[in-house]
């Protein structure tokens, strides 16, 4: 007796201490078993501390209020943004079009719970499954999308992860293109904004995306989980996400002005107190900026040290923009178009429901502002001619790198009226401009790199 009681304590506090193994294994169908196991493990999920947020300057990159910005959580649907933001870079480099047909996996097609009701062996064109993640969150287009760029559902979530660690994105690991529960699938509330900033740096012809209102499928109309897009002034995107063991999520962007803001939240108590809690941040946040800005702030590329719970310091690094590794192994596996007598509706989109689809249909490479090539960022100034001398100090210290590199400063706007110059040295390579910060973020002086 002594020894069972033993046993029921174990148990027990097994399940106290990871109960979302079990979560995870009720969204893999039993048809899974020829597919290789997930090896799942405790993450070191912070379960004292459920909520966090932070918001940053997208021009930037200042941390402007942050609370456990660095604590892991789970991301839910959030991880759907990375899952995007490989298929926009497979759209720009041409592994992808939007045209394109992908088919349904018997695995996909088993997603739950929010869907658009692919069936296996059904076909689903690229467009219409970015749609379908955006809007519904559907976890089956999602599934189809991962597969058909990574090769499986693990290929894929190695992808993304490598991804995530070239974007700076060091605390966060990826273990399916969903979202749905697995403990070893963490991130943080610092990462998700870094990758809302680097959907609407690096692929500004398709975030339009996700300002989408809704779309029909196989007569179905999915509307766009992100309601407070409906209210909230200047709101053109990103994603929500919700799981029991996160919470309900949310990284938001809003742009007035010329002044841009990203926040990500998580552990919400329900989607209304999230969205409520969100816009207080926004609103606060928007008022922060205006006051730094009336003060006249010089805002540096880079902040040192983690920031603080109240965000009054520090900065978040932009990340360049590095094209992933996709699976060397052939093409894209596409699909014909379904054949007429096949009871396939083709989605209607309604211009009232879907905004700014037009731009997002019709991709256009936008190029870097800068003559080409790599550069460094090293400040932005509110006196360009600061700017002028230490893109001249720094040149002159470095001849042997940047001898021929091209000094701008570039005139931005900081929100609430104010002028920044941000000085920035161009026509570098890759590893020339990768070298140049790493030797001054080691002598922590300010740097960031900026791609082609």
């Amino acid at each position: 007796m002594k020894i069972q009681k033993i046993f029921l304590f174990i148990l027990m506090l097994a399940l106290v201490l990871c109960p979302h193994a079990a979560l995870a294994k009720k969204h893999h169908h039993t048809a899974h078993h020829a597919r290789p196991k997930h090896h799942h493990v405790c993450a070191g999920v912070d379960r004292g501390a459920g909520y966090a947020d932070i918001v940053i300057d997208a021009e930037t990159g200042r941390i402007i209020h942050a609370t456990n910005a660095d604590s892991l959580r789970h991301p839910a649907s959030l991880t759907k943004m990375m899952t995007l933001y490989l298929t926009f870079q497979a759209l720009e480099t041409g592994r992808l079009s939007l045209g394109d047909y992908l088919p349904v996996s018997e695995n996909a097609s088993y997603q739950e719970p929010t869907k658009l009701g692919l069936r296996a062996g059904q076909r689903i064109r690229v467009q219409d499954a970015i749609l379908g993640i955006v809007t519904e969150s559907a976890n089956d287009a999602a599934m189809v999308m991962g597969e058909a760029l990574g090769g499986s559902e693990q290929g894929f979530a190695q992808l993304m992860t490598r991804q995530a660690r070239a974007m700076g994105m060091t605390q966060t690991r990826f273990d399916n293109p969903t979202g749905l529960p697995d403990p070893a699938q963490v991130t943080t509330a610092h990462d998700m904004a870094i990758l809302g900033a680097a959907l609407i740096e690096h692929y500004p012809q398709f975030y339009p995306y996700f300002h989408t209102e809704g779309f029909t499928y196989a007569g179905v109309f999915h509307h766009n989980h992100n309601h407070l897009m409906d209210r909230y002034a200047g709101m053109d995107g990103i994603k929500t996400g919700y799981i029991r063991a996160s919470g309900f999520n949310l990284v938001a962007s809003v742009k007035r002005g010329n002044l841009r803001l990203i926040a990500a939240m998580f552990g919400g108590r329900s989607a209304v107190a999230r969205d409520n809690r969100m816009a207080h941040l926004l609103d606060q946040s928007f008022a922060e900026a205006q006051k730094d800005a009336r003060i006249g702030r010089v805002a540096s590329a880079k902040g040192e040290g983690d920031s603080s719970d109240d965000g009054s310091e520090g900065y978040v690094t932009l990340p360049a923009k590095i094209a992933a590794v996709f699976p060397p192994h052939g093409e894209v596996a596409t699909a014909s178009p379904p054949r007429a007598q096949e009871a396939v509706q083709e989605p209607q989109q309604n211009p009232k429901h879907v905004m700014h689809l037009a731009v997002a249909q019709h991709p256009v490479v936008e190029k870097s502002v800068a003559r080409g090539g790599w550069g460094v960022q090293i400040g932005a100034y509110s006196n360009p001619d600061i700017g002028k001398q230490a893109l001249s100090a720094l040149a002159s210290s470095m001849p042997g790198y940047l001898a021929n590199a091209d000094p701008q400063v570039q005139k931005i706007s900081a929100g609430g009226g104010t002028t920044m110059y941000r000085a920035r040295l161009m026509s570098l390579d890759k590893n020339t401009a990768q070298s140049v910060c790493s030797y001054l973020t080691q002598r922590g002086k300010s740097c960031l790199t900026v791609g082609p």
